[in-house]
């Protein structure tokens, strides 16, 4: 072999020696006889002993997560088992117990059913007025408050009267003048028509005479348009609602030069009281709400945005003369009374409009109604609580009710709530319906003897 150069040591009954290149031979220190074997083969008899170790543990800690596992699921049916080995019901009631699936039951009605459309709607002021003054000059006065429900015919604002007072006096004057002047030409003209009878005027200075006199009649009249005129004007400066309503935010204040064309205005009135409301209706319904329209007044309902508090009753009182065709819609009109001022312009609400009662119709709640692919059915009571399919021909909604045209009887019970758990054929247990069901059913499980608490 070819020599190391480490020193050459072999381990040989317990002894160790050492090549004659490195130091004297050193004792080596004693040792048992199950060491006295190489340190490789100790390893590989120990390595399969670990492993089966490993194996052994992993084995027990798969069986102690299986054993809890079946331990909390099978105490969980516990119970149920216990009460069906001991034939009490189980927490959900003795139908549940012999099999039946308990549902809440609604029976089929004859009612009248009004149709209504819905639609969104804005509140409109009946009539909108923006005040402006007709005449220029400082505001002297405002006689107003800001949202202060005004007459038709209140003072509102008041312009200075000084000069349109003397221009109107002024005016008079002119006339009075005048007046004077045209009393002496009607004199002078009768002198002339006596002196020309008697050839001692001319022709000519007659019709001198009577062309001046009709100069100064329509000059009186001139100014008689002039006095009407400045009266005008003097009564523009006195500034009065044209309408009844609610003003709004005073936009001029005392002090200040207002002219006649000012765009600004010095304060708007809205009309309340009645009240407008607009919105749409699809195309599609437009032939309804016609005829509903032909025959009388067509009732609309004004709703708060959450769709159940009534804010107003109105009537239609407009159908537009055209169908937008970029929307395919048309816009109506309805008119409020409100008394109340429940219902302010600008106002976003939700509308109702009545165009038909059916009379004395089928319906049932529209919670019983069920979809299929192409179908549509809901569940009956049939003979012995037994859950039988009912294929429909159904017609209008209104109101949470449907309108059953084929498919149904009155007096006939239908599953309101339950069905998901229904096939045809199951036994049922019935419970009431409407509001509350929920807790009568409670209540009733609770009396049931061996329910659950």
């Amino acid at each position: 072999m070819r020599p190391s150069s480490r020193p050459n040591t072999t381990r040989r009954e317990g002894l160790q020696t050492q090549s004659p290149r490195s130091n004297p031979p050193v004792p080596a220190p004693a040792v048992s006889a199950d060491r006295a074997r190489p340190e490789p083969e100790t390893i590989a008899e120990r390595s399969p002993v670990r492993w089966g170790l490993w194996f052994a543990t992993l084995a027990l800690l798969i069986g102690a997560a299986s054993a809890g596992w079946w331990y909390w699921t099978g105490s969980a049916r516990a119970p149920a088992g216990d009460q069906a080995r001991s034939g009490a019901a189980p927490p959900q009631g003795r139908a549940a117990a012999a099999g039946r699936i308990p549902v809440d039951v609604a029976q089929v009605t004859v009612s009248d059913v009004p149709i209504f459309y819905e639609s969104l709607g804005t509140v409109q002021a009946f009539n909108n007025v923006t005040i402006r003054s007709r005449v220029d000059g400082e505001v002297m006065e405002i006689a107003f408050e800001e949202g202060q429900t005004v007459q038709e015919g209140a003072l509102l604002a008041r312009v200075d009267p000084r000069p349109y007072k003397a221009a109107l006096d002024q005016a008079l004057a002119r006339k009075a003048q005048n007046e004077a002047t045209l009393a002496a030409t009607r004199l002078d003209l009768e002198r002339t028509q006596k002196l020309a009878s008697q050839s001692f005027a001319s022709q000519q200075q007659l019709d001198q005479q009577t062309a001046t006199l009709g100069s100064q009649t329509a000059q009186l009249a001139s100014d008689q348009a002039a006095i009407d005129n400045a009266r005008t004007q003097l009564d523009y400066a006195t500034i009065r609602a044209p309408i009844s309503g609610r003003t709004g935010l005073r936009l001029v204040d005392r002090g200040n030069i207002v002219r006649a064309g000012d765009a600004t205005g010095i304060v708007e009135i809205a009309q309340l009281q009645p009240i407008s409301v607009l919105f749409t209706a699809p195309e599609g319904q437009l032939p309804a709400i016609a005829a509903a329209k032909r025959g009388g007044d067509v009732r609309v309902q004004a709703l708060a945005p959450d769709g159940r508090t009534i804010l107003g009753e109105g009537v239609l009182a407009l159908i537009n003369n055209t169908v937008d065709p970029a929307s395919g819609t048309v816009r109506l009109k309805a008119t409020f009374p409100n008394a109340e001022d429940r219902l302010w312009p600008g106002l976003s609400v939700n509308t109702r409009l009545l165009v038909q009662t059916l009379r004395a119709a089928v319906n049932i709640p529209e919670a019983a109604l069920l979809r299929g692919q192409n179908e549509l059915f809901v569940y009956v009571v049939g003979a012995d609580d037994k859950a039988e399919k009912r294929l429909l021909k159904v017609g209008a909604f209104s109101e949470g009710r449907v309108v059953i045209e084929d498919g149904l009887r009155a007096g006939e019970k239908v599953v309101v709530a339950g069905q998901s758990r229904l096939l045809p054929g199951s036994q049922i247990q019935t419970g009431p319906s409407g509001p509350g069901r929920e807790d009568e059913r409670a209540a009733g499980l609770a009396a049931t003897p061996g329910s659950a608490p």
